[in-house]
């Protein structure tokens, strides 16, 4: 490959190159919050075998709580969550009552279970939650589990829906972080997308949550959206900038019709095409830097001085269903339906539906769906597929030491990652002491899922097969 690239002129190279990687970023391939991801679950892991699972967690096995929360007011064109749409208050009551009973079958459970270090809000829009509800079960969890002194608790929020009385509402549970659904500050692209949300409004829930004492900020901007193009991308950059975010993610729109139905309200013609969408992640990636904004990973942001990049600085940081984390909590347990936990020896996914979820609860029964036991070769990739996507390198002999195998274990792979190393987006290297390393260059960071996509067992049989469909690389 490079020395064909080597007989063309400096202007061919150069629009060999911009071809190529145009045809890495349309590549479909798996965002890795997990390995294997979650269309590999099976219903051979029963409520009964999570129950085992459970209860061979010990205290020295800190926790990491994540409790979905289904509902939303509206449902946006874009979203992707296992979401509902109510405008009534007695379901979410009836849900938050249930969750209730599942903390206490769960803790049941965990009798020698060490401290839980990380609680994460997601949906949906958990603030929906009445205000008792929100009481009672941060209360209920504070009684069922021992909280770490150092305990990051999490949120996410709909800008629309945060009055002051809510902000002060969610510091007095305790919850110390949260994370904005921005999207795109555009008039235009947020009525193509269902979410109209004006710039004032969310600067107005910015203040209310800085009154309450929540400076804790997390911004969720999204490109490739409808109707979307350089200039209304840096316009939302700039603009989020001004409010001043601790971290920033920066996600590419997946759209998934065939996944979520509501995404066939958007035109499909009105989508910027492959070469559109990198240039716009180059923009507002550029800009951020500029701005003194440390990259962190594939499309996080972070402050110098917030957690997250003292966490990539010090080799902590970790990747889970919610992206980039600092959580340290060694066993995810997840809350409420549709919800994966991970734990040392497998996945674990909740029932998808409330009404099979809470009957499941009330018969005094563990609600999962389905999962998957870990086997050796996939704590392995899993471990090396991480690393890749949170430090951009891998040492693939320290981690075949640790699973007790060689790097002969890894020769597809190693295989796979050719084309890449050929366009100087990964190198191989090895080092003095014979370990092997690889390397995400530079130029290869916004491809690194593809770099981690070679070391995917099951990537190859479940896209011939049509088990899953993935979103573009970039």
């Amino acid at each position: 490959m490079s020395d064909i690239k080597a007989a063309r002129g400096p202007a061919a190279n150069s629009w060999f190159m911009m071809t190529k990687t145009l045809s890495y970023a349309m590549r479909n391939v798996p965002r890795y919050t997990s390995y294997p991801t979650a269309p590999h679950f099976h219903d051979g892991v029963s409520a009964d075998v999570y129950v085992d699972w459970l209860q061979s967690i010990g205290p020295q096995d800190t926790l990491s709580l994540y409790l979905h929360v289904p509902y939303c007011r509206e449902i946006c064109h874009y979203c992707g969550c296992h979401t509902k749409a109510t405008r009534k208050d007695a379901p979410l009551k009836a849900y938050a009552d249930t969750m209730c009973r599942e903390l206490e079958l769960t803790a049941a459970h965990l009798q020698k279970a060490g401290p839980v270090k990380h609680i994460h809000w997601g949906g949906g829009t958990p603030s929906l939650l009445p205000r008792q509800s929100l009481v009672e079960l941060t209360g209920l969890m504070r009684v069922l589990f021992d909280f770490d002194p150092d305990l990051e608790h999490a949120i996410e929020l709909d800008p629309r829906l945060v009055t002051q009385e809510l902000a002060d509402t969610l510091v007095q549970v305790g919850i110390n972080r949260a994370s904005l659904g921005v999207q795109d500050f555009d008039p235009d692209v947020q009525k193509a997308i269902g979410r109209v949300q004006p710039y004032e409004v969310v600067e107005q829930t910015t203040g209310y949550l800085r009154k309450a004492g929540l400076d804790a900020l997390n911004f969720d901007l999204m490109y490739g959206l409808p109707g979307q193009s350089e200039q209304s991308i840096l316009d939302t950059v700039k603009k989020t900038l001004f409010l001043n975010p601790g971290r920033i993610a920066l996600f590419g729109y997946a759209h998934v019709p065939w996944m979520r139905k509501h995404q066939r309200l958007i035109d499909e013609s009105s989508l910027p095409s492959a070469a559109e969408r990198l240039a716009m992640a180059d923009l507002a990636r550029s800009e951020l830097l500029k701005a003194g904004y440390v990259a962190i990973g594939l499309d996080h942001f972070a402050r110098p001085d917030d957690s997250m990049a003292v966490a990539l600085n010090d080799g902590s940081l970790k990747r889970n269903f919610q992206g980039y984390t600092t959580d340290q909590g060694e066993q995810l347990i997840g809350f409420g339906v549709s919800s994966i936990g991970k734990l040392s020896k497998g996945f674990v996914q909740n029932l998808p539906d409330v009404g099979n979820w809470q009957r499941s609860i009330e018969a005094g029964k563990l609600p999962v769906s389905k999962g998957l036991p870990l086997s050796i070769d996939d704590r392995l990739r899993g471990r090396i597929i991480e690393e890749l996507m949170t430090n951009y390198a891998c040492d693939l002999d320290e981690v075949c030491s640790a699973y007790h195998t060689g790097i002969h274990h890894l020769q597809s792979s190693m295989d796979a990652l050719d084309e890449l190393a050929a366009d100087g987006l990964v190198q191989i290297n090895r080092k003095q002491n014979n370990s092997t390393v690889v390397r995400v260059t530079d130029e290869g960071r916004p491809y690194v899922r593809l770099a981690a996509a070679a070391f995917d067992a099951y990537l190859a049989d479940s896209q011939s097969a049509g088990k899953a469909r993935h979103s573009a690389a970039v």
